[in-house]
């Protein structure tokens, strides 16, 4: 649902971290960019419509109003979106992403040893 979201508007480099021993924030983080603040904002927007749509009761959203970077909490499944020269840096992929580990990016589909369907509910 969020990487679905995500694609609908037009996010770039959408990449799926799982968390999963790594932290118990959440199951996965999603960090994806776009190529402006409006973008972020109306990104943010439509995926906050979405996960209410779907279900999620508590979402929690912090940086709308300025739109460099915008996270939402979505319970299981943090969202962080960035215009590209506020995610180079910071690089939250090198702090989270230990070397040769699986992520998802959305542009290129299951990475090596992780299947489509364990990225499926996010």
């Amino acid at each position: 649902m969020v990487l679905s979201s995500l694609d609908d508007d037009k996010a770039m480099d959408v990449v799926a971290i799982p968390l999963a021993g790594k932290s118990s924030i959440a199951d996965y983080m999603v960090i994806a960019s776009g190529t402006s603040s409006r973008q972020l904002m109306a990104m943010a927007d439509h995926l906050g419509k979405t996960l209410k749509d779907n279900g999620v009761k508590s979402t929690g959203t912090e940086g709308a109003q300025q739109g460099d970077w915008i996270l939402i909490d979505a319970g299981d499944i943090i969202v962080h979106l960035f215009r590209p020269e506020v995610r180079d840096f910071y690089q939250l992929e090198k702090m989270w992403l230990e070397p040769n580990t699986n992520s998802t990016n959305s542009s290129t589909g299951a990475a090596s040893g992780q299947s489509a369907d364990q990225t499926a509910g996010i």
